[in-house]
């Protein structure tokens, strides 16, 4: 997968997130964070670059950019922390100002005659049967 584009963009949008929530959450010192930080980049960009294209219609590219920054910061750590302690700092340190405008307007458009669109086109696509990195979905319409 390329590093421009959404990917560079959710580095941009996280990562002084991420490193302020090292400390608030985890308790690291902050200059330890930020060696974290510096170190969780060049890891992101190659677990990014080793993933598979995604398909212009799969919806959950962006959970697989998500789980690759998790995932750089994580690996650069010194000490892991426990699944508790991680589940808090990626729960807090996701819930940016620009996240919850993205959340608020998402759900104002949930399941809307065009959402339920979305769905439906994306049970028929299939993407997991192509890419192991992305997930395959049923459309159970409501009765």
């Amino acid at each position: 997968m390329k590093y421009m584009g959404m990917p560079l963009g959710m580095w941009l949008l996280y990562r002084k997130s991420f490193r302020e929530h090292l400390v608030s959450v985890l308790g690291f010192p902050p200059r330890e964070a930020e060696k974290i930080a510096e170190k969780a980049k060049p890891r992101y960009r190659e677990i990014i670059e080793k993933l598979p294209e995604f398909e212009k219609g799969d919806r959950f590219k962006m959970n697989i950019v998500n789980c690759a920054l998790l995932c750089a910061f994580v690996l650069s750590m010194a000490e892991r922390p426990s699944v508790e302690e991680l589940t808090a700092f990626y729960a807090s340190a996701m819930m940016t100002a620009p996240t919850r405008w993205f959340c608020r307007m998402s759900g104002k458009r949930k399941f809307t005659d065009a959402d339920l669109r979305g769905m439906q086109e994306t049970a028929a696509l299939h993407a997991a049967d192509r890419n192991p990195y992305s997930w395959n979905m049923d459309y159970l319409p409501s009765v």
